[in-house]
């Protein structure tokens, strides 16, 4: 009975959080560079000095799909996509670095590259800053080439993006949707990552797969529910049966 309660009561808040997960993957299916996010579920039992007769459900991981996604051309100056693996590093308001693979930037009215949420993109040699009234081009090694208007023949390389390739198994991700590494260390450039200038990289959400993964949890949910009210069933007929002894 106890082994019943415990895991179907665990197992139906969990499959809840999964049920939240996947709605948050399928609002994001549009996301430039989104990463899917995967829960596993095993069960554990509860360590007590008795005997072990409860066992209840934990969420044994939240993982991320780091397959990439599809890249899309846009044409745009200042968009660009990693190819393959890799990241783009920006600077948060501590100075600390994190990692997106969203890489639809601007330029702030100070000239700072930043991408769409105001967070700078680092260089060699920290912020990129554009000259003002410029045209740029993004190489495939992240070099930003920078000329004046009517002099295509005076080009200046003023900057190369900060792209990294930590370990896949390292990176976290935060609530603001961009990945860390473990303990916050910045991380070296990697000279062979390569990036796409005018794409953006679309996120790696199958839908498909999501809505059946919404669809199972559902009826998981209701299994769960159910074990639930089958104890409930189980304990009123036992306690009858003490009754009449």
């Amino acid at each position: 009975m106890d082994r019943l309660i415990y895991t179907a009561m665990t197992g139906a808040k969990h499959t809840l959080g999964q049920q939240a997960a996947v709605s948050h993957n399928l609002a994001n299916v549009s996301t430039t560079g989104f990463r899917t996010e995967m829960h596993k579920l095993r069960a554990v039992e509860v360590q007590t000095d008795a005997l072990p007769t409860r066992a209840f459900v934990v969420d044994a991981s939240v993982a991320s799909d780091f397959t990439p996604g599809p890249l899309q051309h846009t044409g745009r100056a200042y968009d660009v996509a990693v190819e393959g693996k890799g990241w783009l590093a920006v600077q948060m308001p501590d100075g600390s670095e994190a990692y997106t693979r969203d890489g639809s930037l601007e330029v702030s009215p100070n000239g700072v590259l930043q991408t769409r949420s105001g967070l700078p993109v680092l260089g060699e040699g920290g912020p990129i800053t554009i000259p003002p009234d410029s045209a740029i081009e993004i190489g495939t090694d992240g070099s930003i080439s920078t000329w004046q208007s009517g002099q295509q023949n005076i080009i200046n390389v003023v900057d190369r993006l900060k792209l990294v390739n930590p370990p896949e198994s390292q990176l976290t991700r935060g609530e603001d949707g961009l990945f860390r590494v473990a303990g916050g260390l910045p991380q070296a450039a990697d000279d062979t990552v390569k990036v796409a200038g005018g794409y953006l990289e679309g996120s790696n959400v199958n839908v498909v797969e999501q809505m059946v993964t919404m669809i199972s949890l559902g009826r998981q949910f209701e299994m769960q529910t159910r074990m639930l009210q089958t104890a409930e069933q189980n304990d009123q007929a036992a306690s009858q049966v003490l009754a009449w002894r």
